[in-house]
């Protein structure tokens, strides 16, 4: 099945790290959000990291991301995809990070999962010239019971970034 990207970047000028999934789940698209799926340990990721309750509203979640500098998009604008399956992914057509990263101090780009990590490297370094950092994904179908540890561990390398002074 096609499906365009449905949602906006979230980013402002301060922004110090691009985070990139692949395509936003059919859950995501519902709620109108990213990692919009309960049980995605995205969000509860990061509070950890943080040290800091995140809330549960789009709005809550994009002040926790500027707070933090974080600016947080995906990979790909459309393709092919079955249901929210990254392996399942046909016909890809690129999200463009030219704005962003112009109008930013993005200076590192995590991608979360192996598929939006493969499609960064693939198609879009040549273009941005920013090396990937691989982070685990947070999704549900591909992420273990007893996986909290090693998720707030790797996810951890966000935050030495976000607080580094850049200005």
């Amino acid at each position: 099945m096609k499906v365009v990207h449905p949602l906006e970047p979230v980013y402002d000028q301060d922004s110090k790290v691009l985070i990139l999934g692949s395509m936003p789940s059919v859950k995501s698209r519902e709620v109108g959000f990213y990692y919009g799926h309960r049980q995605n340990r995205f969000w509860k990721t990061l509070e950890k990291v943080y040290k800091e309750k995140i809330g549960e509203s789009k709005e809550e979640k994009i002040s926790f991301l500027k707070k933090h500098h974080i600016a947080l998009f995906d990979v790909l604008k459309s393709c092919d995809i079955t249901s929210s399956k990254d392996g399942s992914i046909k016909n890809p057509v690129l999200n463009d990070f030219t704005e962003i990263l112009k109008n930013t101090k993005i200076e590192v780009i995590f991608t979360t999962g192996r598929k939006a990590y493969e499609l960064y490297q693939k198609y879009c370094y040549q273009e941005t010239k920013i090396e990937a950092i691989y982070l685990p994904s947070t999704s549900p179908c591909n992420c273990p019971k007893g996986i909290e540890e090693k998720l707030e561990k790797s996810y951890s390398e966000i935050k030495k970034y976000t607080e580094k002074d850049l200005f």
